[in-house]
C-alpha cells in the first residue's frame, strides 16, 4: 500500500466523504418529498450524475492511471457539472432546494475535482502529458494497476458505495415510480419536465 500522503487522503477521508455527502443528499431528498415533487426523473438524473464520476472512480480504482484515466475523469468532471445544472434546472421548479441541501451539492460538486487534482498529483507526468506537455508521452492504454490497492479496502469501499449509495438512490428511484404509478414526472412538475 502506498503511503504518500495525497494517496492517502484521496482513499481515506477525500472518498468517505463523497459518500457521507451522497447519503446526506438522499436525506435531503427524502425530506423534500422527491417522491411525489419531482418524481422518478429527477430519481434517474441524480444516478445518471452518480455514473458519471463512478466510472472514473472505478477506472481509477483499478486501472493504471495514464493520460486516458485523466481524460474520462475529465470528461467525467465536466458531464457530472453539466448534468447538476440540468438537474438544479428542473428540481427548483416543483420542489424547495434547502441551504443544507446546496451545501450538500457543494460538495458533491467539488469531491470530484479535489479528487482528480490528488490523482494528478500522484501521477504528474501523465497529467501533463494529456495537454501536451511535461517529459513523458501519453499513455492512452487500459491496463490493470501493477501494485493493486488493498482488497480489504477495495471491498469496503465498493460494499459502502452499494449500501449508502446505489441502493438508497434506486430506492428513490421506486419510490418516486410508486408514487406516481409508474410515471417518471409527478403531476406538481409536469411544467417543469417541458425545460
Amino acid at each position: 500500500m502506498t503511503n504518500e500522503p495525497a494517496a492517502l487522503i484521496l482513499m481515506y477521508f477525500i472518498l468517505p466523504l463523497w459518500l457521507l455527502a451522497g447519503m446526506a443528499d438522499w436525506l435531503c431528498h427524502r425530506a423534500s418529498h422527491i417522491a411525489t415533487t419531482t418524481g422518478a426523473k429527477e430519481s434517474l438524473i441524480h444516478i445518471l450524475m452518480f455514473a458519471e464520476v463512478g466510472l472514473p472512480l472505478l477506472a481509477a480504482l483499478f486501472l493504471k492511471i495514464d493520460a486516458l484515466i485523466f481524460a474520462a475523469m475529465i470528461v467525467g468532471f465536466l458531464l457530472h457539472e453539466a448534468t447538476t445544472l440540468w438537474d438544479l434546472r428542473y428540481a427548483s421548479t416543483a420542489r424547495t432546494i434547502t441551504p443544507i441541501e446546496q451545501q450538500v451539492h457543494s460538495f458533491l460538486e467539488m469531491i470530484p475535482l479535489t479528487a482528480i487534482i490528488c490523482v494528478a498529483v500522484l501521477h504528474w507526468g501523465q497529467f501533463l502529458s494529456l495537454f501536451g506537455a511535461g517529459t513523458e508521452h501519453a499513455r492512452f492504454i487500459l491496463e490493470w494497476k501493477p501494485e493493486p490497492l488493498p482488497t480489504l479496502y477495495i471491498g469496503s469501499l465498493l460494499g459502502c458505495i452499494l449500501l449508502f449509495e446505489l441502493l438508497p438512490y434506486f430506492e428513490e428511484l421506486l419510490r418516486g415510480l410508486r408514487a406516481n404509478d409508474g410515471a417518471l414526472i409527478p403531476p406538481k412538475a409536469r411544467g417543469a419536465a417541458r425545460r
